[in-house]
């Protein structure tokens, strides 16, 4: 090789390394930012809230002794059934993760109104009760408001209908019964679709709070609408001989009886008026004849009409609820009943055991609405509770008048006859468009 072709080969390499140095390299590319594990990106999430579990204590007083015995029992069962019912269903879960489940603690408060403030005192401070259930009867609940409005608990009452305990100017005490004013109109108003000529009607009642308020408003009613009161009296409480009255109503001689009180005076009543062959058309006693035992009267019990708050008959379901333009809520009353039935031997679950339930579904559905269970929270979702239940409907009154009065629920009439086979079975008879049977009229 010439020195001339030696030195072009060697320019030529030099410039094609300088070619590969300078420009045949590609340009580096960033390295890719790393992607977040598995593990990572569920620890970036926010956390679901903690479940945690919140007992609330329900406080109340039952008549485990005395004249309210049978009735308060009963309505504390259904208390019962209701807390039973829903700390099974895994209770009340809150918006934020709280599982709301229920405790009761309870006292016997003998039937004896100087024990109620007292306990219902002791409920409210030492046992520090969430929410408070009313006694039964009329008496023993007015005792027990005083106490959860000075504590500020809200306190459901059932078994207490008297009207006068909401307007006092309490805003903590809610009613699930209807009122007393509107206990006996229904009877006055089946009595005269049935027979518009009966016009004599007799009332005859025992002086407590309750029974004196029914019968008051019934006298006021059946006096503006065209009949005549020919008897109007009252009995003690502690009566067990009604000859006195039922000589009085016989001479009286009305078409219809009507009064009574609680269950041992009113089943007491009724058997002395079939024993002396009282002629009547028509009865209708209050408290006792919806009561299943009511039946141990044999004839005596046949053709006597009593107001109740609850029967197992009655057609309050969801479709009714669309019908009414009202929200549904809780169990149906077919689900209710075969509970109560499955639990004490079939016998069917009379309408106190429906208004102890009532009364825990209303706070359900106040605790519920809420999403919370401060007090004064649950109260206000309690003023605007407006539903249709097994029970019928529910709505309160939340004007300053008469805060908490029961507006919502309509009483049933029913009356007790013979199927075909001779036995005695209750019959709803008013209102009509409810009615199980025809009424028996006149009963004697």
């Amino acid at each position: 090789m010439s020195r001339k072709s030696f030195f072009i080969l060697s320019m030529l390499l030099v410039l094609a390394l300088a070619v590969a140095a300078c420009g045949g390299a590609q340009p580096q590319q960033p390295a890719p930012e790393s992607q977040p594990t598995k593990a990572e990106t569920k620890a970036e999430e926010p956390a679901a809230p903690a479940s945690t579990e919140q007992d609330v204590t329900i406080g109340f007083t039952a008549s485990q002794t005395g004249k309210y015995n049978v009735s308060s029992t009963r309505q504390t069962t259904g208390l019962q059934q209701w807390i039973d019912d829903v700390n099974a269903a895994g209770g009340i879960k809150l918006d934020d993760g709280t599982i709301v489940k229920f405790k009761a603690v309870s006292y016997d408060d003998e039937s004896n109104k100087d024990r109620v403030q007292e306990l219902y005192t002791r409920l409210a401070t030492e046992d520090d009760a969430d929410f408070l259930i009313s006694p039964y009867s009329s008496g023993l609940t007015a005792a027990a408001a005083v106490i959860a409005e000075q504590y500020g608990k809200p306190m459901i009452t059932t078994g207490a209908a008297s009207d006068a305990t909401y307007k006092q100017g309490y805003t903590q005490v809610f009613q699930a019964y209807t009122p007393a004013s509107r206990y006996l109109t229904g009877a006055l108003d089946q009595l005269a679709a049935v027979d518009p000529s009966a016009k004599k009607v007799a009332i005859v009642y025992e002086n407590s709070k309750f029974s004196t308020g029914v019968a008051e408003a019934a006298k006021t009613y059946a006096e503006d609408n065209g009949f005549e009161v020919v008897l109007f009296e009252g009995y003690d409480p502690d009566t067990k001989d009604f000859n006195a009255f039922i000589n009085k109503i016989e001479a009286a001689s009305p078409d219809a009886i009507l009064g009574g009180g609680h269950f041992q005076d009113g089943s007491t009543f009724a058997r002395q008026l079939f024993e002396k062959g009282v002629a009547v058309k028509d009865i209708a006693l209050l408290v006792a004849p919806p009561e299943p035992t009511f039946a141990e009267l044999g004839d005596a019990a046949v053709g006597v009409i009593g107001p109740s708050q609850w029967e197992p008959a009655a057609k309050y379901t969801e479709e009714a609820a669309k019908e009414a333009g009202l929200p549904w809520y809780g169990i149906s009353s077919a689900d209710f009943t075969k509970t109560y039935q499955d639990a004490h031997d079939g016998e069917d679950p009379s309408y106190h055991v429906a208004g102890g339930y009532a009364a825990g579904l209303l706070l359900q559905k106040a605790i519920e609405d809420a999403g919370s269970t401060d007090p004064a929270k649950v109260k206000e979702a309690m003023d605007a509770i407006d539903m249709l239940t097994f029970f019928g409907h529910l709505k309160f009154d939340t004007s300053e008048e008469a805060h908490g009065l029961q507006i919502g629920h309509d009483m049933i009439l029913i009356q007790w006859q013979r199927d075909d086979d001779g036995n005695l079975v209750k019959q709803v008879i008013w209102p009509t468009e409810g009615a199980t049977a025809e009424p028996l009229y006149p009963i004697h």
